[in-house]
């Protein structure tokens, strides 16, 4: 369904038959996975293996490790964004579709209450015309909104799809396989740029950030909703203790994946801390760039708009 949006970016050399490397990346200088130091490379495909291994169970996990708080998080980030009617979102290293269907959720409930405030101002109205007019707009609940869901694993797609279908999300959602170093998508698409609990995993985070600005149309917003860091001395201690004596093992019990929450939590401390990431926003092209601390800085917000 996403189709009309993707622009040619062909994944194999002409006349080789291999792997064409994205820009600029090869190798490269050695840099964190976790607390290992590896190639650039290495780490691209010991993310990629790590998400195909805990996507089935990504949820539960999120749920359990979080205590179910980051769906209030998630909530925060799309008021944030406020979305009318018309808003043209792409979510990146959304492959299990939380911000998808909550962007819809609010479009709708928008939509909705737009209807609402039309029929009573016109209260001339016969009952036949309130019923056709009011048929004519719940056809068309997202008022040509769209939201593409970009994720570079396919298993996170397939679990995202798969819940998409069994919560009867369909209308304007697609699904897109693509990386977001590279995106596949043409300049300029974009009215809104989302990516939750994604950045700290994209290999080179400047491309990822060039990428965002350059797919969204000028005036576009860029949301960043990610794992910060806490500012408070004994609340970190306490978070640190938590999150490498317990996530662990949760993951341990409820997904059978010791190493893959361990790294997860290990990313999360060799992430950029809130002002770095400010700047590298800004330096992206971004203006107006802020951030908002939740929960003392757990996770953080970062909002910047294409100027």
């Amino acid at each position: 369904a996403a189709l009309w949006l993707c622009r040619a970016r062909p994944l194999l050399c002409p006349g080789r038959g291999v792997p064409r490397p994205l820009r600029g990346l090869a190798a490269g200088p050695e840099m964190h996975f976790g607390f290992q130091s590896v190639t650039e490379e290495e780490r691209r495909e010991k993310i990629y293996q790590v998400f195909e291994s805990v996507a089935k169970k990504y949820d539960v996990m999120n749920n359990s490790m979080t205590l179910g708080i980051h769906r209030v998080w998630k909530d925060i980030l799309v008021h944030k964004m406020n979305p009318s009617p018309g808003t043209l979102l792409l979510d990146v290293a959304g492959g299990t579709g939380d911000i998808a269907f909550r962007f819809i959720n609010y479009v709708r409930s928008v939509r909705e209450r737009q209807l609402q405030r039309k029929l009573k101002h016109h209260q001339d109205l016969s009952w036949q015309e309130i019923f056709e007019n009011y048929q004519e707009d719940k056809s068309n609940s997202l008022g040509d909104s769209q939201v593409v869901v970009c994720d570079i694993n396919r298993e996170m797609l397939k679990v995202g799809k798969q819940k998409a279908q069994h919560l009867g999300y369909s209308e304007g959602l697609s699904w897109v396989l693509g990386n977001a170093e590279e995106l596949p998508f043409d300049d300029d698409k974009f009215d809104v740029y989302t990516i939750a609990f994604g950045i700290r995993n994209v290999t080179r985070i400047d491309l990822a950030l060039q990428e965002a600005y350059r797919v969204l149309k000028p005036g576009g917003r860029f949301l960043c909703l990610e794992f910060s860091h806490v500012s408070n001395p004994l609340l970190s201690r306490l978070y640190d203790l938590y999150s490498f004596q317990v996530i662990p093992v949760l993951g341990e019990v409820i997904a059978g994946d010791w190493k893959s929450y361990q790294y997860l939590v290990e990313s999360i401390r060799q992430f950029p801390p809130q002002e770095e990431l400010k700047a590298m926003i800004e330096d992206a092209g971004f203006f107006k760039v802020d951030y908002e601390n939740l929960n003392f800085g757990i996770v953080a917000i970062h909002s910047g708009f294409k100027l």
